[in-house]
């Protein structure tokens, strides 16, 4: 009997292979001062299709046929792995190596309340409310479920895309 691969095992080897790169973009993006640019953050989407969709491949090569259930189990795992690592990663890198990225988020969101026409009163207030909210922990938990609950939509669309079903039964 062969032993054939599991929706956990695809799922914590491209969980933390997603992470890794995640993490690499994410320093790369640090260094040449980019992290703050919003287009360069979607291209981790980029990462997390082309993560879900490898992962599918290595699953189906093995067993044949990957229903929707055990895609979907794939991604999940892999969006939930990585969003985990990936925000502990950001959290210890804001807390300790370098708060000011902090402070570029709330720049950049003051610009853009400025850009939409609010008054400084408004910015003030929203300013107050978005200080609360941008600290390292507040980041982690964010970090987390943000990761889980647009990880879920993509896992849905790219699962519907790469199930393959076993053939009916006549």
């Amino acid at each position: 009997m062969e032993n054939k691969l599991t929706v956990k095992q695809v799922g914590i080897k491209y969980g933390i292979y997603l992470a890794l790169v995640s993490i690499i973009y994410t320093l790369i993006l640090q260094i040449l001062g980019l992290a703050a640019k919003q287009a360069l953050g979607y291209v981790g989407i980029i990462f997390v299709i082309i993560a879900l969709i490898l992962a599918h491949r290595d699953f189906k090569r093995d067993n044949e046929y990957m229903s929707f259930g055990q895609g979907l189990g794939i991604s999940m795992i892999i969006v939930t792995i990585s969003s985990v690592l990936g925000s502990i990663f950001s959290y210890i890198y804001i807390k300790f190596v370098d708060s000011s990225m902090l402070d570029v988020i709330r720049e950049q969101s003051m610009i853009q309340m400025e850009e939409r026409g609010m008054s400084d009163a408004q910015i003030e207030q929203a300013m107050e409310m978005q200080t609360r909210f941008t600290t390292p922990e507040m980041i982690l938990v964010f970090g987390i479920l943000a990761g889980i609950f647009f990880g879920f939509i993509v896992s849905l669309i790219v699962t519907a895309f790469t199930k393959k079903s076993p053939p009916a039964m006549e």
